[in-house]
């Protein structure tokens, strides 16, 4: 069983990376920094659940 993330955190994510493919990896530290970098996202958890869910795509795109 995997985590059920809102559409509003997926698509905000996607995009990020559409945008900057070639700065997110699948180090969630980096990607961290990164979403607080490139967004205006005050809240802590959002930018935390924003590079989980970076993090994640970048490994399944790499398999």
């Amino acid at each position: 069983m995997g985590n059920i993330r809102p559409s509003f955190i997926k698509i905000r994510a996607i995009r990020l990376c559409v945008e900057y493919p070639d700065k997110f990896n699948d180090d969630f530290d980096n990607n961290k920094k990164l979403v607080e970098e490139f967004t205006d996202v005050d809240n802590k958890r959002m930018r935390n659940w924003i590079a989980g869910y970076i993090t994640t795509y970048m490994q399944r795109r790499e398999d």
